[in-house]
């Protein structure tokens, strides 16, 4: 057909695997999916990837978090989003590039697999296994063993270890397609998990060869992997001037928020979002509930709003008599009208009354609800008869929020 320009195919694929749990990072989120700076582990590993040569991309997300992942996929990719896909990783990382390989389209030959958390990859070093992997042998990268190294036994010193003879191997391995699934499949069989596919490959009777690779595709392991990443992004920022063409980072805020109200108003009693019509309410200029009101502090206080007697108070008569849903929600509204979004709430009631725990589920999906989803957190406790919350004279409440921007905080505090 005239005027249209046919791409070719790639015969090459990578798989990206960001399948597993980060249990030792403890990033509140699958490893792939903390972030960095504005980004995320995986996005940063696409990012290297799409750098290189074009290749067909598969991305293995743990369940539940493939949509995530395909947002990164997409934004990373760019004008290349055709040439990726995610597919769903399985309980053991031998099981999620089995499920990468199931994704390949046909006309792929070879066959990179790359760890997501390895995010600083150059792409360099992608290419260049890309290119030295040939019909028979694997190829990984590694670096040279700098320590000192000793063979122990218990708490006794045996002997050295000739370091020559070691290096640290490094991801994207990159292997001859047909030869890596039969080998994946002689695996299945066997029922025996590896460390890592060039092991795996080795042990079908494979060749593997390694070539240089990069102090900056360590892996983000720990806490301490992940500071050291971002102090190399940093670095690099500085380095090349793009702090006008980056996002910046976001900003995170905590806020504390503390409602009091005494029992004795009208009707039925309002709290943490809930009606409690076998209990004395609470009095106050709306419906009194403590656990909401506190909330509402916390937020504002966190995004530097006021509090609520500037948005709610008695000079806002709309509010009088208003329940959970409508504070929360607007409270969430300014929020969001100040660049910021909110990640979490924990609030702690002091009172005698009413049994708190039998409805806490409850409650907490009620105000996760008012605030789009966010998690929310409620403990209760009682003051051992101490002060008026001890008499049964009222209730108090203390609200602990975090919040993060969307990048417009960042702006101003830069």
């Amino acid at each position: 057909m005239k005027g249209v320009t046919l791409i070719p195919v790639p015969d090459t694929a990578i798989i990206v695997v960001a399948a597993g749990s980060g249990t030792r990072l403890d990033g509140g989120a699958p490893k792939a999916f903390v972030g960095i700076d504005a980004h995320s582990i995986l996005r940063h590993a696409l990012d290297g990837v799409f750098a290189s040569a074009p290749a067909q991309v598969v991305v293995v997300a743990p369940a539940g978090f493939e949509g995530d992942a395909e947002a990164e996929l997409r934004v990373a990719a760019g004008d290349r989003s055709d040439l990726g896909r995610v597919v769903t990783g399985g309980g053991t990382r031998q099981q999620s590039v089995a499920a990468g390989l199931a994704a390949l389209w046909g006309d792929v030959r070879t066959v990179l697999v790359h760890d997501a958390a390895r995010a600083l990859t150059p792409p360099e070093v992608i290419d260049a296994v890309r290119d030295a992997v040939d019909a028979e042998t694997g190829v990984l990268p590694t670096l040279p063993v700098v320590d000192t190294l000793k063979r122990v036994d218990g708490d006794a010193v045996v002997g050295p270890i000739d370091r020559s003879e070691l290096a640290a191997a490094q991801t994207p391995q990159g292997f001859p397609r047909a030869l890596l699934e039969s080998a994946y499949e002689r695996a299945l069989d066997e029922g025996v998990e590896y460390t890592d596919d060039a092991a795996l490959f080795a042990a079908a009777g494979h060749p593997v060869r390694h070539i240089t690779g990069s102090p900056r595709a360590f892996k983000i392991t720990t806490p301490a992997d992940l500071e050291r990443t971002r102090h190399l992004l940093a670095e690099r920022t500085v380095a090349t001037g793009a702090t006008t063409d980056s996002p910046p980072p976001p900003v995170s805020r905590v806020g504390i928020g503390t409602d009091v109200h005494a029992f004795g108003g009208d009707g039925s009693l309002w709290l943490a979002g809930l009606e409690w019509p076998d209990e004395q309410p609470l009095s106050g200029h709306s419906d009194g509930d403590a656990v909401a009101h506190a909330i509402v502090d916390a937020l504002l206080g966190a995004a530097g709003l006021g509090d609520i007697g500037e948005h709610f108070g008695t000079a806002h008569p709309e509010y009088a008599g208003a329940h959970a849903a409508v504070f929360l929600a607007r409270t969430r509204e300014l929020l969001a009208d100040a660049g910021f979004a909110i990640g979490n709430v924990s609030a702690q009631l002091q009172g005698n009354r009413p049994r708190f725990s039998a409805r806490r589920i409850e409650a907490e999906g009620a105000l996760s609800a008012a605030l789009g989803g966010a998690p929310v957190s409620i403990t209760a406790t009682t003051t051992d008869g101490l002060g008026f919350t001890g008499r049964g004279e009222g209730i108090s409440v203390t609200a602990i929020a975090m919040i993060h921007s969307d990048g417009r905080q960042a702006e101003k505090e830069s």
